[in-house]
């Protein structure tokens, strides 16, 4: 490439021409023109290793075959792929990786998309030459999600590669030399990479394989379906395996794999997205109507139940008011399911809806852009200079966005970090500033100050303040580069978030660069776009008479709520209020795919509705990309559809437009409203009642972990088996706060927080910031304790 232009070159394979860019190898220029060359060690993804040598060719004036992965194509050059030197070379190869592979092809759950067994048709003998004894290898515990049979291993070294350059977790590697080269984790322990479930992919032999999927299918009995990703704002594009029987239609997810797409995720998925599926067949799982009869909970068919339904809220409608009536989400719903929901309420009179559960700060949710998005493409954030990134674990909380910021980093990008934990990261930052949360503002403010160059609506509030050397330095990295600043699920949560973004906002401003958010849930765009909002209706609409918002439902003690796919002793900002107001509510209705105990207590109906690999529906990613994915097999036992179950209520209270048929329906009433998605652009503002706070006391900083995000994964079997090993259930302290009351690592202690209290052990960690508690959320020992961010007190021993 010169001066940003690439310079093709022209040669010949197989006696036809083909281009490739100069410096490119011949397997890339024969895959671009269809032309195939076996290989093992090859992936277009990973660097060259060229120490398999299936991909042997022959070159004219070369008087032994060359790897084509390794060989540099040049001008005028003839390859020959199919010629008697080319394929001798390569059945020798053959012969010499199957001297000591097990013939291991009956039992092997990689049998029948093994790419070893596939070329051996072609490469191999039907007689083996070697008589000796073949050698075998001890077996790697990796964990609860990749099973090894490492005497299979052909040392590809894929995976290794693969944990050094794209997980950047270098957990494999290839000990000692010859015969006894061995691919092993040096010293035994779980991988503990999130992406770690790719190596699967990557394995051509049976030596890694999925441990949840192992032995329970053979590869041509399963279908094969397009879907998404239904946990992160990325939206990962995904292939479902099922199999169905023939005395019985259901057809069973037996596993999930990526499905290449460039602009999303590449070939990657995250393990949260490949092993989620488990929670099909949880135990938990609803499959019939339930009402609760004289504190008993007795089956009853949909009719029934949805008669019931729509009694109950006539009777509180005319006894009380419609805004007794509320409705909330989980960010992961669909957009149908978002868009019928908004619709049934609003048909009714009532605008209390809203799917930002884990929000606390609302305050100009009227001047927001019209709904959170990342500014730029996926593929864009490779190519960004500069990154300044606030209030998030990235990756953990968006793997494959991590993938593209790790990428940039690697050709050098500048990348900053203001966070309140020193997250663990797959790659080293430019520069980490860990601040207290309450300080994030404080922090932003001073590099806003520095960068100010001419009068801003900011002056007032940056009047007083004075950058320290640290944030001076930030700010002129910043100004050199072309640049993103992104925020994170931290700082879209924190109790001062539009501060943080009208902060954000002045030094994307100042510095030409765009502003993003890496947004919660699959579909935090499409419930602001769906109109699943207290102020804005479908395509954001301004709403007259503005409803409550997801902290107001609870803290109004409303008389009737609506729950769909939430389970808010898990999932909400207060799951202590969200439990009380629940409980002492007169009608609560439960949508979900799954039964709790903190339901029975406080619904008193329960419908079944499908999960997401159940169900049809649209997602909206980060990237503004409108992503649908059918439904790969029909509900199980009684279950429906959320979408054809708010259809059918919205018949039932006689509301004009709900006679779908089908969800594409849905959606393109939704787009005939949406001319085009509009630019990332907000007229927020500073008011006088903002300024930064100050932490007084011990403050509850609170963290869902990634495996506990939503009532998939919560129970994915793997994935929990997972987090046992890699995550004790405790509070974390800094070394300071231990200090300061005399608490020793592994103590339990009491966690007192407005009238909860809470018995753990204590973690001393001193990645925490500033005299903050982290309690993980999600999980049940800490079900119902609290809001996220609130005061906190700590005492030695269990409390009575």
């Amino acid at each position: 490439m010169y001066g940003g232009v690439i310079i093709m070159i022209e040669f010949e394979i197989d006696n036809k021409k083909v281009e490739v860019a100069e410096g490119g190898m011949i397997i890339e220029a024969a895959d671009a023109a269809g032309i195939y060359i076996p290989r093992f060690c090859y992936h277009k993804k990973l660097t060259i290793a060229a120490n398999c040598r299936m991909c042997l060719v022959e070159v004219e004036k070369s008087k032994k075959p060359l790897p084509a992965c390794a060989t540099p194509a040049m001008a005028g050059m003839k390859v020959f792929t199919q010629s008697s030197m080319a394929v001798e070379a390569q059945k020798s190869v053959m012969e010499f990786l199957l001297i000591n592979h097990p013939l291991d092809c009956p039992i092997c759950d990689q049998g029948g998309e093994c790419e070893l067994q596939d070329l051996s048709l072609g490469y191999g003998n039907d007689i083996s030459r070697y008589y000796e004894g073949k050698r075998s290898v001890f077996d790697e515990n990796l964990g609860p999600l990749i099973s090894t049979e490492m005497t299979r291993c052909i040392q590809c070294t894929r995976c290794v590669r693969f944990g050094s350059e794209v997980a950047g977790m270098r957990e494999l590697g290839a000990t000692q030399r010859g015969e006894n080269l061995e691919i092993t984790t040096y010293v035994n322990h779980t991988m503990q990479s999130e992406l770690s479930g790719n190596i699967i992919d990557l394995c051509p032999v049976g030596a890694l394989t999925s441990k949840p999927y192992r032995f329970s299918a053979r590869a041509w009995e399963l279908k094969q379906h397009l879907s998404v990703s239904p946990h992160d704002c990325v939206g990962s594009n995904l292939f479902v395996h099922t199999r169905g029987y023939e005395y019985n239609d259901y057809r069973m997810v037996m596993r999930v794999v990526p499905r290449e797409n460039e602009t999303i995720n590449e070939t990657w998925l995250s393990d949260r997205d490949r092993f989620s599926y488990e929670a099909v067949r949880s135990t938990d799982r609803l499959l019939t109507p339930k009402i609760k009869r004289e504190s008993e909970w007795v089956d009853v068919d949909w009719t029934t139940a949805l008669n019931f339904v729509a009694e109950k809220w006539r009777n509180i409608i005319e006894a009380q008011d419609v805004s007794q009536i509320a409705a909330l989400a989980s960010p992961n719903s669909t957009v149908e399911e978002f868009f019928l929901l908004q619709k049934l309420l609003r048909g009714l009179g009532s605008n209390n809806l809203d799917h930002r559960i884990r929000q606390l700060d609302f305050s100009q949710q009227e001047n927001y852009p019209s709904h959170p998005e990342l500014g730029v493409t996926l593929p864009a954030l490779e190519k960004m200079e500069t990154f300044l990134i606030i209030g998030s674990d990235v990756r953990r909380e968006q793997p494959l966005a991590c993938h593209r910021i790790r990428k940039a980093a690697l050709k050098g990008a500048q990348v900053t970090f203001v966070n309140p934990i020193d997250y663990d990261l797959n790659f080293e930052p430019t520069h980490k500033m860990i601040v207290p949360s309450h300080s994030i503002p404080r922090t932003l403010a001073g590099i806003a100050k520095y960068l100010l160059r001419r009068k801003s609506d900011l002056d007032p509030f940056l009047a007083d303040i004075e950058p320290s050397k640290e944030e001076m330095n930030i700010a002129k990295k910043l100004r050199k580069n072309k640049g993103i600043i992104l925020l994170g699920i931290h700082a879209i949560t924190h109790p001062q978030a539009t501060l943080i973004r009208v902060l954000a906002q002045q030094i994307a401003g100042e510095c030409i660069f765009d502003l993003g958010c890496l947004s919660e849930g699959a579909n935090a765009a499409g419930g602001w776009l769906s109109g699943m909002l207290p102020h804005r209706g479908p395509a954001g609409t301004v709403v007259e008479n503005p409803g409550f918002n997801a902290s107001e439902m609870f803290s109004q003690r409303l008389k009737s709520y609506l729950l769909l796919n939430i389970e808010p002793e898990l999932d909400c900002a207060n799951s202590m209020r969200a439990m009380e107001s629940l409980t002492n509510a007169d009608f609560v209705v439960a949508m979900s795919p799954f039964m709790t105990e903190a339901q029975e207590q406080y619904a008193h109906v329960l419908l079944p509705i499908a999960p997401f690999f159940e169900t049809a529906g649209t997602l909206i990613n980060a990237a503004n990309c409108w992503q649908f994915s059918d439904s790969v097999t029909r509900p199980m036992g009684d279950a429906k559809p959320a979408w054809k179950v708010l259809r059918v209520l919205g018949n039932l209270f006689e509301l004009e437009g709900f006679d779908y048929v089908k969800p594409s329906q849905i959606t393109k009433e939704l787009e005939s409203m949406i001319e085009s998605i509009p630019r990332n652009t907000t007229s927020l503002t500073l008011t006088a009642n903002q300024t930064a706070q100050s932490g007084a006391g011990l403050i509850r900083f609170s963290e869902w972990p990634m495996y506990q995000i939503d009532n998939l994964v919560r129970r994915a079997t793997s994935l929990q088996e997972w987090s046992q090993i890699e995550n004790q259930v405790a509070i974390r302290i800094n070394s300071k706060v231990a200090r300061e009351h005399d608490f020793q690592s592994g103590e339990i202690i009491s966690v007192i927080q407005d009238e909860s209290l809470l018995d753990l052990p204590v973690i001393i960690d001193d990645r925490i910031a500033g005299d903050y508690v982290v309690v993980p959320v999600g999980i049940s020992e800490t079900a119902g304790f609290g809001e996220n961010m609130g005061q906190i007190k700590l005492l030695r021993g269990r409390s009575k």
